[in-house]
């Protein structure tokens, strides 16, 4: 066999390992769970669904994020507590504002905004 053959016998295993080693990387997993959260958003402001529709498709993202052991995104409890608002629960609008808080403290300023102007 000719000596040039094998001149090019490791970068051929170099590409078909570095093949190989990319195939075994495993996705980063996402920090939050979002569930419908975006497409509740969206429904919100095109006003798609009622906002007890929009809870109760909230309300259960919560719990599926519970179950997975995940938060949910900044703002997810805050909108749960502007519906709440809107559908005239002022208990559970500020159960939801306080968890917001709680969860994200850098919400605070825009959450005791919020407060205020459902009062």
């Amino acid at each position: 066999m000719p000596a040039h053959r094998f001149a090019r016998l490791p970068a051929h295993a170099a590409l078909i390992g570095g093949l190989l080693l990319t195939g075994c990387v495993t996705r980063p997993q996402p920090l939050y769970h979002w569930g419908d959260y975006q497409p509740h958003v969206y429904g919100h402001f095109t006003k798609d669904k009622s906002p007890q529709e929009q809870i109760a498709g909230l309300e259960a993202g919560l719990e599926a994020a519970r179950a997975k052991g995940k938060p949910v995104p900044p703002g997810y409890l805050a909108h749960l507590g502007i519906l709440h608002g809107q559908s005239e629960r002022p208990d559970q609008m500020r159960k939801y504002f306080e968890a917001e808080k709680n969860q994200y403290p850098e919400s605070a300023t825009y959450i005791d905004f919020l407060l205020r102007k459902f009062r």
